[in-house]
């Protein structure tokens, strides 16, 4: 009877709602060991506990022959390589072509450190457990997907979006003597304005069960995570946003956060004298985010089509070329980054930046967009590297979709910081970071555009004049 009933309400959710969703979802613990490296970008502090798990979280979409999936890791970014790895072992071990998963990094400054050069530098134990951890950690994310795949169900989606201006803040500042500085400093004279907005909105993308069970919560929000530093593993404040709401709706329902464009939005209040730090302030913004969501819940709006969609588009970024010596240089600055001998900050960041780009000899540097639809409502795009919320809000301003998530930290690899081209000529730390040349996240932002121009239900293929 029960089995009848089930069937019976699916196919009135079909009726209803036009699609036939199926929804699967997964968390897989990826917590590395202690004693290995911890990230924070330039880290190579050894860590010396976990202060709480993290999780690759896994939502798979399917309707009709469409099959698409996110995946969003609660590190700091995900590494080519990595990438790479996880797309082979995903389309050996399940039915997902790699193109249609969306790998995403919720940016978590607190997770480990995966890049060779930095491991290198520290050395010993250390490096031999973070290494192991690197090899061990495609398997652990295909697993999440694996696992998701497997718990596919029929469900319904509701959409909704509120919006939070207290705790996100644009960290790129104009000063009196013409020039730009990130982060000047709390109530400092010299400081004149902020050189960008913020993205305030919140988005929700719930799903439930035919029988009105919360499968999952997935929100956006484009805000740093980088609240909690110090030497224990944490989610920062998304695994506090997750604590909440489960604490609201129940262990069962699957929480995943991704961050929107947040490369040049932090959570420091430069208009404050003081406020509260690490885990006390990852507390704080987790507890109001979740607050927003219990709120976004009331007003959640049924998803009329279903009909999952996913693509990608590869782009290749013009780079500044560099010399081998220059490559070589940059390598004797990188292999002294752990010792007591530490080059200045901004040599390492050059050092590091040069390395990568000498890796394209032909000065083009390989990244993509990706995209996942929900019949002409909503849009996931996986957008790459540590991006200025400006590439997100252009991304929204001209989608055609009623509601567009962008998902930063994604695609086929990290690129470091995607300033957008005002910022090149203003400087300052995240432009010294970037690897490509001005325009770069202009591309990619015309590239998600026309993903999603072409994934659009109602597209004909012709440009109208």
């Amino acid at each position: 009877m029960k089995h009848i009933l089930c069937l019976l309400l699916f196919l009135f959710s079909t009726t209803l709602f036009g699609q036939d969703l199926r929804v699967g979802r997964a968390a897989v613990k990826i917590t590395p060991p202690v004693g290995s490296v911890m990230g924070n970008s330039y880290g190579t502090t050894v860590s010396q506990g976990v202060h709480d798990d993290i999780y690759a979280k896994a939502i798979v979409l399917e309707s009709g022959s469409e099959r698409a999936a996110l995946v969003a890791c609660d590190l700091i970014s995900i590494r080519r390589e990595i990438v790479a790895r996880v797309r082979k072992l995903g389309e050996k071990e399940t039915s997902l072509s790699g193109t249609k998963v969306i790998l995403s990094a919720t940016h978590a400054h607190a997770g480990p450190q995966m890049h060779p050069l930095f491991l290198e530098a520290v050395g010993g134990e250390p490096m031999k457990k973070s290494l192991e951890y690197v090899e061990r950690l495609p398997h652990l994310i295909t697993e999440a997907i694996r696992e998701a795949e497997a718990d596919l169900q029929p469900a319904r989606a509701y959409i909704s979006a509120v919006e939070e201006h207290s705790v996100s803040f644009n960290r790129r500042f104009l000063m009196k003597d013409s020039s730009f500085r990130m982060n000047p400093g709390r109530l400092n004279p010299e400081a004149v304005r902020s050189m960008g907005p913020i993205d305030p909105t919140v988005s929700v993308l719930y799903f439930e069960s035919l029988d009105e069970k919360p499968l999952v919560t997935l929100v956006n929000f484009a805000l740093h995570v980088a609240v909690v530093g110090g030497n224990e593993f944490t989610a920062d404040y998304p695994g506090v946003l997750a604590r909440r709401l489960a604490d609201a709706r129940g262990e069962e329902m699957l929480t995943i956060f991704t961050n929107g464009t947040s490369g040049n939005v932090n959570h420091v209040d430069f208009y404050r004298s003081r406020q509260l730090r690490g885990h006390a302030e990852a507390a704080r913004i987790g507890t109001i985010l979740a607050g927003r969501v219990l709120e976004a819940y009331r007003d959640l709006k049924p998803l009329e089509s279903t009909a999952v969609r996913a693509g990608n588009r590869p782009v290749e970024l013009p780079i500044f070329e560099v010399s081998d010596e220059e490559v070589r240089q940059a390598g004797e600055v990188m292999k002294k980054v752990a010792s007591e001998d530490r080059p200045p900050f901004w040599d390492i960041v050059r050092a590091w930046r040069t390395i990568d780009q000498g890796k394209f000899k032909n000065g083009l540097l390989p990244s993509e967009v990706q995209a996942i639809t929900l019949g002409d409502q909503v849009a996931l795009v996986g957008y790459p590297g540590d991006a200025f919320v400006e590439n997100g809000l252009a991304i929204k301003m001209h989608s055609p979709f009623q509601r567009t998530i962008v998902n930063e930290q994604s695609g086929n690899g990290s690129l470091s910081y995607v300033p957008n081209k005002r910022a090149f000529y203003e400087g300052g730390y995240e432009v010294i970071s970037a690897r490509f040349k001005p325009g770069g996240a202009e591309m990619l932002v015309d590239a998600a555009i026309d993903l999603l121009i072409e994934l659009f239900p109602h597209y004909d293929g012709n440009i109208r004049r």
